[in-house]
């Protein structure tokens, strides 16, 4: 090992290698065993993402180097996915931001990172905490204000406390990370840890995650947030997302909630509600980017470059006639991303629109809007309704998130024996 002493939290999100240099993943945590308080904790393995957003396993007897440049191990892993067993617990996702009090009685403090110390016979165990010794306020997004100290484990309560579990420094560790890998990270937490995470969330963050997660995870979510808090996540959710989770719910919740929401988005959300199952209507979204004809190439592409717009959506101008809220006036025809950048920033639109793109209606089917999607190698396609009127779009991930089985985010891929990497 290179180095006796590691801290976790400078670990973390470093690559991990096998023996020639080759990258197995990336670090995402560390699994420690609380072996009582009369014994250290114990590092059992670490978690590792592999190609694939999986999270696996590597067992610490694996683990040849460590510092915090970079691990490496033997090499072998096993591909099934990890999940915790007996008293294990993982430092980024269970014990970070842990309140916990000092033996001899002075009070209380936050763990903020664990410092692991290699034994002479080649155990990991925990060592020291850094912990953050209250002494102001906190608010959300911030950590504690107070002394910072470095003490020994035995220094403070180990075992968990019956109070909830902060997670302010898990959330300001993972800011950066994408919504679908921290929607993931929460699918692997207790139930009591994923309503902690949540409500650190701002309401659009934990708006994009959610909508990552498997069915019974949102409805768990939303079901622990107050109502007032959880019509604004809704508020912030694409619509068609929004009136999924909403559907799992019972019809006085759904109600009670749509009530509470700000009436243009409960609008747009009880509009798809109306749609039966494996419509176009019940999968698209009703807030794809529409312009009229008279918008110029400059405007078009300005509109696009928001943030808030998704890839898919954005490779897709409409043009319509007013109202350009859905539904809009007279569909006319479309313009291609590709298109806007082949023409001078004050062409008009209606002027290089594509008039033989074939809208798909709302009452189609999702086979239909699939093999439309393919047969044009479109990422996304506008949606009309009878009276040729844009009421959405219907885009790629729209129709994977239909055609995958509904429980394919908590799936794994096949199972793999361990494989040398």
């Amino acid at each position: 090992m290179n180095s006796p002493k590691v801290f976790v939290a400078r670990l973390l999100g470093l690559d991990v290698f096998d023996p020639l240099g080759d990258r197995l993943g990336r670090l995402r945590d560390v699994v420690v065993l609380d072996r009582g308080p009369a014994a250290q904790p114990a590092a059992t393995g670490l978690v590792i993402e592999v190609p694939g957003k999986k999270r696996v396993f590597v067992p610490m007897t694996r683990v040849t180097s460590m510092d915090s440049g970079q691990i490496i191990t033997t090499g072998l892993i096993n591909l099934r996915r990890f999940s915790r067993r007996g008293a294990e617990q993982t430092v980024a996702g269970d014990l970070f931001d842990r309140r916990v009090r000092f033996v001899d009685g002075s009070g209380e403090a936050v763990i903020e990172d664990i410092g692991l110390e290699r034994q002479r016979n080649g155990d990991w165990l925990v060592s020291e905490l850094y912990v953050c010794r209250a002494t102001g306020g906190r608010s959300a997004f911030r950590r504690p204000r107070g002394e910072h100290l470095l003490v020994d484990w035995d220094e403070v309560r180990w075992s968990a406390r019956a109070e909830p579990q902060g997670a302010t420094s898990f959330v300001a560790a993972h800011e950066d990370l994408k919504a679908a890998d921290l929607a993931d990270m929460l699918h692997d937490m207790s139930e009591k840890r994923r309503v902690e995470v949540a409500n650190e969330l701002q309401d659009e963050r934990l708006a994009d995650v959610m909508q990552e997660l498997p069915d019974d995870d949102q409805v768990q979510i939303l079901s622990q947030l107050d109502d007032e808090r959880a019509a604004d996540v809704l508020e912030e959710m694409d619509p068609d997302d929004a009136a999924d989770l909403l559907n799992e719910l019972p019809e006085v919740r759904k109600e009670q909630l749509l009530g509470l929401m700000e009436p243009d988005d409960a609008d747009d959300v009880r509009r798809l509600l109306e749609y039966e199952e494996d419509t176009v209507g019940s999968v698209m979204t009703t807030v794809p980017v529409v312009l009229p004809p008279e918008a110029t190439v400059a405007e078009a592409m300005a509109t696009i470059r928001q943030q808030e717009i998704s890839p898919a959506l954005a490779s897709l101008v409409i043009v319509a006639r007013p109202p350009l809220e859905t539904p809009t006036g007279r569909y006319l025809g479309v313009v291609h991303f590709q298109r806007l950048l082949r023409y001078p920033p004050p062409e008009a639109i209606g002027n290089i629109m594509d008039k033989d793109l074939e809208p798909v209606t709302d009452m189609d089917s999702v086979v239909h809007v699939t093999r439309e999607l393919a047969t044009y190698n479109l990422t996304c396609i506008p949606v009309v309704n009878a009276q040729q009127r844009v009421v959405g779009a219907v885009s790629v991930d729209d129709v994977l998130d239909h055609i995958l089985p509904e429980d394919w985010r908590a799936m794994d891929p096949e199972d793999h024996p361990a494989t040398p990497v």
